[in-house]
């Protein structure tokens, strides 16, 4: 049986094999329509099954279709028939067997697109018409347009006030005046900002610096080197401390309670004017030791002092 397309290409059925592409619409494809990859086929018969539209393409046994080709209805030319268009798909997929349905996408008819292009036509329509109201007239005053002639003629006084002040600053900028006018055409001025930066980032890298040596120490105090990790983890130490600062507080409440020679010293009178009496007594005696010999100055000095 030799199947033949409308263009006048014909198959045998010896010399081909059959596929099926499904489509949600068939779009006025019928038996004899090409099958069309480097003209591979004709369509044998379209049906309908179940939800789908199907049509049953005619395959030239010279061509392998690739299981990952696409079928799409397309149409040859506005006024022309429609045909079935296959995608080369992937030189490495493996061919179709005979009988298998391959994969389809559908796309929009010349109905649709009309239909489409109509409701654009439409919605542009109807927003110019919505954009037009809402601008209004704008001799009236009514909408946007006059709204903002109205702004305008309001504030006039003001936009011109703010334009001459704009046409003073942008003078004084292009004759390099002020601050921001030195920095646009005085390179010193430029040179300076660009020193001042540059000893932001050397302060900055010094900071960087401290904050490293810190960290440093930070984690030599955690290990328990040098003395600061000593002092902290060190149990030893830290109890000769707190019997250290023990030590200290007896004493302290020993020399506020008058205890011993110091806290008697401290706290006592009565030993400063004994001690004051007894110089008195060697300066009396010494006093004395210019007119008496020696015997009698023995005698004199230990009398004076007991």
């Amino acid at each position: 049986m030799t199947f033949e397309s409308l263009n006048g290409n014909s198959l045998d059925a010896k010399q081909s094999y059959e596929l099926t592409a499904r489509f949600a619409s068939i779009k006025e494809l019928k038996s004899g329509d090409e099958v069309r990859m480097a003209g591979v086929g004709v369509v044998k018969a379209t049906r309908l099954n179940g939800r789908f539209a199907e049509a049953q393409l005619q395959i030239s046994n010279t061509i392998a279709v690739p299981a990952d080709a696409v079928a799409t209805i397309a149409m040859s030319g506005l006024l022309g028939s429609n045909y079935v268009a296959l995608t080369l798909g992937n030189e490495s997929a493996p061919p179709l067997e005979p009988g298998n349905v391959m994969r389809s996408e559908d796309t929009p008819d010349l109905n649709t697109i009309v239909s489409q292009v109509g409701e654009i036509g439409r919605k542009v329509e109807q927003a110019l018409s919505q954009f037009s109201g809402a601008m209004g007239d704008s001799d009236s005053g009514d909408g946007t347009s006059g709204k903002l002639n109205a702004i305008v003629d309001e504030n006039r006084l003001k936009i011109e006030t703010i334009t001459s002040n704009l046409e003073i600053v942008t003078t004084r900028l292009r004759d390099g005046e002020g601050t921001l006018g030195k920095l646009l055409s005085d390179d010193s001025g430029y040179t300076e900002l660009a020193a001042a930066i540059e000893e932001i980032r050397g302060a900055a890298t010094e900071a960087r610096t401290f904050m490293t040596s810190a960290q440093a120490l930070i984690d030599q105090a955690k290990s328990g080197e040098g003395t600061i990790g000593t002092l902290l983890y060190d149990d030893s130490i830290g109890e000769n401390i707190r019997l250290t600062s023990q030590n200290l507080v007896e004493l302290s409440q020993k020399l506020n309670q008058g205890e011993g020679t110091l806290g008697r010293l401290i706290n006592d009178d009565s030993l400063f004017i004994e001690a004051q009496n007894a110089v008195q007594k060697v300066n009396r005696a010494v006093d004395g030791l210019a007119d008496q010999g020696p015997i009698t100055v023995v005698g004199v000095a230990a009398n004076s002092l007991f």
